[in-house]
């Protein structure tokens, strides 16, 4: 064990503190310090992009990117962001999914892909947040857009509000369909984190799942809604997002698939044709799925087997505790190379209370740091009985 003049660093083996691995898992996100830069420079492979980006979802950690940063039109991904902010009112009671939405001219006379809604007709606005989920139907994601705003010019200044709120710097919208509109551009990065935020979401995915479904109008006429990401039929576990394509666009897409507690997101912009894309996120996701794992590095509360000495205390000492949950993004046999080092006082004077922050641990990988979690105190450390109750009547004279 070492020592300095006031803090102890001690290294403990990290599977000593681990649940298991594969363990099911809801942690905590990564700082940005901790998801870093990519964990690859580059691909092993030929994407068929302009630009790309492999992601893990809950910690928003980078496997690999290609031209991430470079700002695109994406066309149809543009509605994930029309999505979240539905889910979000849904969410937060402004709306329901029993809501009639009247369809007005402007949105019953939207070009692209659509679900043939009659203007001036009411529907439920669960049918129109599935047509858009699963069609992409741009007259659905206009009359949303009106719905929840008024019109669509204001629902469109929520999108970019939230874009910036998000920290999607490269991004700016103009519409809430993706049509073509000068000045409405996004980046690789930029969508695969909006994607992310849809995880939030468990309604998203009861229609994003869906392979072929209807909407019926009044009148009894129906309309035949495929899923426009072939990947939910055809590659195993992809459950998500968002395909788009225009001439300026190309073909784009943002795809997800979960395999155990593994979530990762694909995002292809600017491919050179409908099936290349498909093909380009399958490589990478079959590549993600190979060759990483989600490991629960740290649990919140977990004893790390140390105490600190408490001057004037009623106990002689305090254990020290995770402070927060840690989840990381490692290659498969990664997780045997960490430890754990604990920066922590000497001493400590009473009282002190639980979750008092008491010092550090550093997630080392050799000589690396590569996260850094907060040690906190494990439960209370009153003073002795007579200077308890000393401290309450001087605590009261001061109020």
């Amino acid at each position: 064990m070492k020592h300095s003049r006031s803090l102890a660093r001690i290294a403990v083996p990290l599977l000593a503190l681990l649940l298991a691995c594969l363990a099911p898992l809801v942690a905590a996100a990564q700082t940005p310090a901790e998801q870093g830069a990519p964990l690859e420079p580059a691909p092993s492979f030929a994407i068929d992009a302009v630009s790309a980006t492999l992601i893990e979802a809950s910690t928003g950690r980078v496997i690999f990117a290609v031209n991430a940063d470079e700002r695109r039109p994406v066309a149809s991904i543009t509605k994930l962001m029309t999505l979240l902010l539905t889910l979000e009112a849904l969410n937060a009671g402004a709306i329901s999914l029993e809501d009639q939405v009247l369809c007005s001219q402007r949105a019953g006379g939207m070009g692209g892909s659509q679900a043939l809604l009659d203007a001036n007709q009411s529907y439920r606005l669960e049918d129109l947040l599935k047509s858009v989920i699963v069609a992409s139907a741009n007259d659905a994601a206009v009359a949303l857009a009106e719905h929840i705003a008024g019109a669509e010019e204001v629902f469109v200044q929520r999108m970019n509000a939230r874009a910036q709120e998000l920290g999607l710097d490269n991004t700016r919208y103009v519409n809430t369909t993706g049509l073509p509109a000068e000045g409405q551009y996004t980046t690789a990065r930029d969508v695969a984190q909006l994607s992310r935020h849809l995880d939030a979401h468990p309604l998203y995915y009861r229609y994003s799942t869906l392979w072929l479904d209807t909407i019926t109008h009044k009148g009894g006429r129906v309309t035949d809604l495929t899923n426009t990401n072939r990947l939910v039929r055809f590659y195993d576990d992809c459950d998500g997002y968002k395909t788009g394509s225009t001439n300026e666009a190309r073909y784009c897409l943002s795809a997800t698939a979960k395999r155990g507690n593994l979530r990762l997101i694909a995002v292809v912009l600017g491919s050179s044709g409908s099936q290349a894309r498909f093909d380009a996120a399958r490589q990478m996701l079959d590549y993600g799925f190979a060759n990483y794992q989600l490991v629960q590095v740290a649990k919140q509360h977990e004893r790390v087997g140390m105490q600190v000495a408490v001057r004037r205390g009623a106990q002689d000492g305090v254990d020290a505790v995770i402070g927060r949950d840690l989840a990381m993004l490692l290659r498969r046999g990664e997780e045997k190379d960490l430890r754990l080092e604990a920066v922590l006082p000497d001493s400590v004077t009473a009282p002190i209370r639980k979750g008092h922050p008491l010092g550090e641990a550093r997630v080392m990988r050799g000589d690396q740091e590569v996260a850094r979690l907060p040690l906190v105190a494990g439960q209370d450390v009153l003073l002795p009985g007579f200077l308890e109750g000393l401290l309450r009547i001087l605590e009261g004279w001061r109020m």
